[in-house]
């Protein structure tokens, strides 16, 4: 029987806090780094969920989002070279709707069960952006989620699906803008959220022959902490049946809120658990899922609990709309602007570039990055195997502050980075607190969005400190 194999999450290391200086809000929003965005998050969730898998054993991707980078060019593409995946798979984008990600979880069961695949990588992933001081700024916060859907040592098995259309203008944001809109409140959550829900669940439970007691744990994402309480009421929910939504240390998430909530509640799940996912957006999709033994197996990854405990606040609000882009303060820097990419340059180099695959010598096991035709140990000529630097651990080896760098974030951290198991590299840090960098700390490697021009955006893998629970 179908279901989920696999699970994964990304939420980023900064957020919006009590202790950032100008955020008058009372609750944490975890925010995406200057370098972040929906493609370079949804890599590090694939990343998490294929702990203990191969990479190579899946047939299709579906990447869900509504912050994709581009209008037309494919993003999931880029996520299979990010995750190391193969080149002769299915890859979708899902996207305009915040039930993007429970959308491409159906069409990934239907294609397992169709046996058109049989593992397939569902990945959600947003960063919408708000006005400055809205309620939707203070109701927003950036992550992503991953499932691997197979018939194998599934972990919860799909028992049942329901979906409703609902058609209503109530959050929107047109295409050529960034920010989202939306009608009054009362309006978008009585005859949007709360009447899509009720009628979708009512349904969805009759046709499973099911009620909210047999569940051990109803997900359902929600715009605000005050639309979720008012939907526990209509649905008569027991508060210890409603999984935690996360409002209050993560923020409405858009299309992965759903999946992360659902990443969350595996996590604690028990085998024969029933779980009860609801999504909405311009309708509702509702999931019946089944927990079986294979849960207690998974091996260890960082998940929603290692990220959510790893975090770090963001000092002000000043940081995190430069972040943004919606500040713009006199560098004191006159370098001129960043050359746009060559798209011929990065079709040559994307091994290199998107899959951080190094040369390793088949005569001497030395391992170089870039890639070399002539080994620097033994002077062999084109005789290298390409190996992945990406998932090996590393070590700080030295580094330097460059404060006159072009960088939205101010030093610029060069490193050189020494791998374990040989190659050594060039690279940026990110994700760092100067007072903490030290020589020979761990790191280990994030795919990054370097910087945009002219409409392409470049992506390259940056090293940054390991996450530890702080």
């Amino acid at each position: 029987m179908a279901g989920i194999v696999s699970y994964g999450a990304h939420v980023p290391l900064f957020r919006l806090g009590k202790g950032t200086v100008g955020w008058d809000a009372p609750t944490e929003r975890a925010i995406a780094n200057y370098d972040e965005d929906s493609v370079t998050m949804g890599v590090a969730a694939l990343r998490d969920a294929l702990i203990g898998l191969d990479p190579h054993t899946l047939d299709a991707l579906y990447f869900a989002s509504t912050t994709q980078p581009y209008a037309e060019k494919q993003s999931a593409t880029t996520l299979t070279w990010g995750a190391n995946l193969r080149t002769d798979i299915f890859t979708v984008d899902c996207a305009d709707s915040l039930r993007a990600g429970t959308n491409a979880i159906k069409l990934a069961m239907d294609a397992v069960k169709a046996g058109s695949a049989k593992r397939v990588a569902v990945v959600a992933s947003d960063a919408r952006l708000a006005q400055p001081r809205s309620g939707f700024e203070r109701a927003f916060g950036d992550g992503a989620a991953a499932l691997v859907i197979g018939e194998e040592k599934v972990i919860a098995t799909l028992e049942g699906h329901l979906s409703l259309s609902h058609e209503i203008m109530d959050t929107w944001r047109a295409a050529d803008e960034e920010m989202v809109r939306s009608w009054e409140d009362r309006f978008r959550l009585e005859k949007g959220f709360l009447e899509a829900l009720r009628e979708s669940v009512a349904k969805a439970l009759q046709k499973f022959g099911t009620t909210t007691n047999d569940y051990a744990k109803v997900i359902f994402s929600a715009p605000d902490g005050r639309a979720h309480r008012e939907a526990v009421r209509a649905l008569g929910l027991n508060a210890s049946q409603v999984q935690d939504v996360l409002f209050n240390v993560l923020g409405n998430t858009g299309t992965a809120f759903p999946l992360m909530q659902l990443v969350a509640a595996l996590e604690e799940a028990k085998p024969g658990d029933r779980l009860l996912l609801a999504s909405y957006g311009d309708g509702c999709d509702v999931l019946s899922l089944h927990v079986t033994a294979d849960v207690t197996s998974l091996p260890a990854r960082r998940g929603m609990k290692g990220h959510l405990a790893a975090k770090k606040i963001l000092p002000n609000y000043e940081q995190y709309l430069r972040w943004r882009g919606l500040h713009h303060p006199d560098p004191g820097v006159r370098r001129p602007p960043m050359p746009t990419p060559s798209a011929t340059a990065l079709f040559r180099e994307r091994e290199r570039n998107l899959r951080f695959a190094a040369g390793k010598c088949r005569a001497c096991g030395t391992v170089q990055y870039p890639p070399q035709r002539v080994c620097t140990r033994c002077g062999k000529r084109d005789d290298f195997e390409q190996v992945r630097l990406a998932d090996r651990p590393a070590k700080l080896f030295t580094y330097a502050l460059d404060y006159i760098a072009g960088s939205v974030d101010v030093p610029l951290v060069v490193c050189i980075v020494n791998f374990e198991g040989g190659g050594r590299a060039l690279m940026t840090m990110t994700d760092r607190v100067i007072e903490e960098i030290e020589v020979d700390m761990p790191l280990e490697m994030s795919f990054r969005r370097l910087y945009e021009a002219e409409g392409i955006h470049n992506y390259f893998w940056k090293c940054t400190p390991v996450r530890m629970k702080g």
